[in-house]
C-alpha cells in the first residue's frame, strides 16, 4: 500500500508541472498568480446551471470521485481529450462523476459543443463573471481537478497527458 501511495504522489507531482494547455479569455487571479489548490484542500463549492438549465451544486456529487474538467469549444486540446475521457467515464462511472466546466463560450456554443461531442457526463456553463476558475487556479485549458468522495482536492492537471489517466486508474481500480 505504501508503494502505491508513493507512486501516486510521484505521478501527481509530475502531472502538475509538465502539461501544455491553452489560454484565452481566462479570468486572472489577483496579482496575476493562479495557485493550484493544495492536496487535501476542501474543494470550493459552487452552483451552476446544467445542460437543462437546472442548478447543480458540486457538493451534491459527494460520495464519488469527481473530475472537474475546465474546457471550452475553441480549445483544441480539450476536444482532443474527450474520447479518452469518455472511455474512462464508461470504465468507472459507478465510482466517478465527471463535471464538464465550460469556460468562455456562449450558452449556444457550449450546448452545440456538448451535443457535437456526445458528452455523456454532467456539464455546466461557468458564467464569465464567476470567480470559480480563479479559485481552482485555472490558467489554461483543459484543467482537470480530481476531488475525492469526501470533497477534498487530490490533484490538478493542466493540459492533456496520459498520466492523468494513470492517476484515475490508481485511484479507481478495484482492489
Amino acid at each position: 500500500m505504501t508503494t502505491r501511495i508513493l507512486w501516486l504522489l510521484a505521478i501527481i507531482l509530475t502531472c502538475s508541472s509538465s502539461m501544455s494547455g491553452a489560454t484565452r479569455n481566462m479570468p486572472e487571479a489577483p496579482g496575476n498568480a493562479a495557485l493550484m489548490l493544495p492536496v487535501g484542500y476542501v474543494a470550493p463549492d459552487f452552483t451552476f446551471n446544467d445542460f437543462n438549465g437546472k442548478p447543480l451544486k458540486l457538493s451534491s456529487l459527494r460520495g464519488k470521485y469527481v473530475v472537474l474538467d475546465f474546457w471550452a469549444s475553441w480549445c483544441g486540446w480539450c476536444i482532443k481529450g474527450f474520447p479518452e475521457m469518455k472511455r474512462y467515464y464508461a470504465k468507472y462511472k459507478d465510482r466517478l462523476e465527471i463535471l464538464g466546466m465550460n469556460c468562455g463560450d456562449t450558452e449556444a456554443r457550449w450546448k452545440q459543443a456538448v451535443a457535437n461531442n456526445n458528452l455523456p457526463w454532467l456539464n455546466v456553463i461557468v458564467p464569465r463573471e464567476s470567480r470559480v476558475p480563479v479559485e481552482y487556479g485555472v490558467k489554461g485549458l483543459p484543467t482537470k481537478v480530481i476531488i475525492n468522495p469526501e470533497g477534498r482536492v487530490l490533484v490538478t492537471t493542466v493540459g492533456e497527458n496520459p498520466r492523468f489517466y494513470e492517476i484515475l486508474d490508481a485511484l479507481l481500480v478495484e482492489k
